[in-house]
């Protein structure tokens, strides 16, 4: 057999994120014999780039980690000149794949010009930052649609989010859900208790929560909402607490508003896991209060692990695939969401890795058909 073929990532960086989560998980079951995946990641504020989350774990798979400068917007020339260089140098990559997508039409085109044959622009949020960094991220993505050769997306409102509402009558168009590992999260009742024993969390009741401390998760109601349900099991003679995972800008923000509201004894900053699955054991309802997601694979995680969850409506409806998710109208007040949390327990956990399966989310079916696109260049 010869060489694998390969496909470069482009994403802001490498930490525990949704995106870098979800391609990793594809990465994993992916024949790399076949089909090797390599990295270009961008420097952060002060030019620089410190090892993140999955470098060595991309290494020891034999990836290749490069490095763009951050688009700054000040920097339009710089950036795309960097992106010419890069793939002038580096152009023996049969498909580019952009998640980044606030600039993959500058730095797709220039792929396109060093002879890249498949060139993708994968959408992975259905909203933007605040602000005129939003505005910005708009305006770059206007072009987006005619200068990639296919146009992929978690779910059909991140697609039209980012590629335009006349997107999914394109033919360039396929939307890919965000599939996890499923058998890592299968609920047992022996792993539960040990977890819950290590993090001294028995006879609690715990809220958990995924994901990056950023605008889009809107941690600050989830705090809110927690303090209603702390006030709410207190009155039942039940303890509660609040377990997040995760980093990011936001977390120590996150942690000031835990003292002000009284609860940050009850709530534990975790950090990023590796094996996060284990933490999921150990919660008993998930909450997920977004402003924006694309499809948030945490949300598929939960499911599989059993967990019941409410989310915010303003997520797509294609990640609501069991029973366990109910949304939940986001302009409510915190002790609307709190009320409902409380009434909906207590209730059986069960296995749900084959519910997970049959809709469409499991990685190792994901990764057989990327396989074929990576080696064919076509979508099937």
């Amino acid at each position: 057999m010869g060489e694998p073929v390969r496909v470069l990532h482009v994403l802001g960086g490498l930490s525990l994120g949704g995106a870098e989560s979800r391609i990793m998980d594809l990465y994993r079951c992916m024949d790399r014999e076949k089909v090797q995946f390599d990295f270009l990641v961008h420097q952060n504020r002060t030019g620089e780039r410190i090892p993140e989350f999955y470098d060595e774990e991309i290494k020891s798979l034999g990836g290749k980690i490069y490095l763009l400068p951050r688009f700054q917007g000040y920097n339009y020339f710089a950036y795309q000149k960097a992106a010419r260089d890069f793939f002038q140098k580096h152009h023996d990559f049969r498909v580019v794949q952009g998640h980044m997508t606030s600039t993959a039409a500058i730095y797709l085109p220039e792929a396109a010009r060093a002879g890249i044959p498949v060139r993708v622009a994968h959408a992975r949020s259905a909203g933007v930052d605040q602000g005129i960094k939003g505005v910005v991220t708009r305006l770059l993505r206007i072009p987006l649609l005619g200068r990639a050769d296919y146009c992929f997306a978690c779910s059909r409102e991140a697609g039209e989010s980012v590629f335009g509402k006349k997107w999914e009558k394109s033919p360039k168009a396929l939307v890919i859900p965000n599939a996890v590992d499923a058998r890592k999260f299968i609920y047992r009742e022996e792993r539960r208790n040990q977890v819950r024993k290590e993090l001294d969390l028995e006879n609690r009741f715990v809220i958990g929560h995924v994901g990056r401390f950023h605008y889009a998760k809107n941690h600050e109601f989830l705090l809110e909402i927690f303090a209603a349900v702390k006030r709410g099991m207190e009155e039942k003679g039940v303890k509660a607490t609040l377990m997040l995972l995760g980093e990011g800008s936001g977390m120590e923000e996150a942690r000031k508003q835990a003292e002000r509201l009284g609860i940050e004894k009850e709530t534990l900053f975790m950090g990023n896991r590796k094996e996060v699955w284990d933490y999921y054991q150990a919660m008993d309802y998930f909450v997920f209060p977004s402003r924006f997601e694309g499809l948030p694979g945490t949300v598929v995680e939960a499911q599989a692990a059993g967990l019941k969850c409410l989310i915010s409506d303003k997520i797509t409806p294609e990640v609501g695939f069991t029973e366990l998710v109910a949304y939940q109208d986001i302009s409510l007040p915190a002790e609307d969401w709190a009320e409902q949390i409380i009434k909906d327990i207590p209730y059986e956990r069960k296995d749900m890795c084959q519910a997970v399966e049959a809709a469409g989310f499991d990685v190792r079916e994901q990764a057989k058909r990327m396989e074929r696109f990576y080696l064919s260049g076509k979508i099937s």
